[in-house]
């Protein structure tokens, strides 16, 4: 099963429920209360590229409604394709603004399903850092990366933990127990094949 199999979930389809997203700040108080991680204000919302004008159009469409924020702090929104081809639409905010990074990428989401490009949404992903410095087993921690990462067409989520320095190594006993931590505040996938790695996504 290739990427698009998983990310898509054609095995069973959900209907996508893009409300869902805004959990997310709830979760992350929880999650910084049990494990320390803390939102980084970094997000992203990966599509399959489609070429053509009207696709073209709708991602500066969006593009320029979210840049249109006059309260908006960091850098403007952008748009990368990855060495898949893969499209991302990067958002930051402060890092004490997950409740309006969380409404761009609802906004980014909603404007590509209105535009008749829902098939093409894979995921978005919300980034979290370790800000208590230390594992239990002693060792420094200190920026270690998490995503918690929403799946379009299942309408679930899952935590992604990649190891910092260590080339397509992520640990999974941290994805655990963000899992265990989270079940209560979002509804989280569990068919832990389809927890997809996300290696050098934009945004994390």
């Amino acid at each position: 099963m290739g990427l698009l199999d998983i990310l898509l979930g054609r095995t069973k389809p959900v209907a996508p429920d893009l409300d869902r997203l805004f959990a997310l700040p709830s979760a992350a108080v929880t999650l910084e209360a049990a494990t320390g991680f803390t939102p980084t204000g970094r997000g992203a919302v990966c599509f399959a590229t489609v070429e053509g004008a009207a696709f073209e159009q709708t991602h500066h469409e969006v593009q320029a409604l979210l840049d249109a924020d006059t309260d908006r702090t960091g850098p403007p929104v952008r748009l990368l394709r990855d060495e898949h081809g893969y499209s991302w639409l990067i958002s930051h905010r402060s890092p004490d603004e997950l409740s309006l990074l969380v409404n761009d990428l609802h906004a980014v989401n909603s404007a590509m399903e209105v535009n008749g490009f829902g098939p093409q949404l894979l995921c978005s992903l919300a980034g979290f850092a370790d800000t208590d410095g230390r594992d239990t087993d002693g060792r420094d921690t200190d920026g270690r990366p998490l995503a918690l990462v929403y799946l379009y067409k299942r309408g679930t989520f899952y935590p992604f933990a990649p190891l910092p320095r260590q080339e397509q190594r992520r640990d999974n006993a941290l994805e655990l127990q963000v899992k265990a931590v989270l079940e209560d505040d979002l509804r989280l996938e569990p068919d832990l094949s389809r927890w997809f790695p996300v290696w050098g996504a934009p945004g994390l």
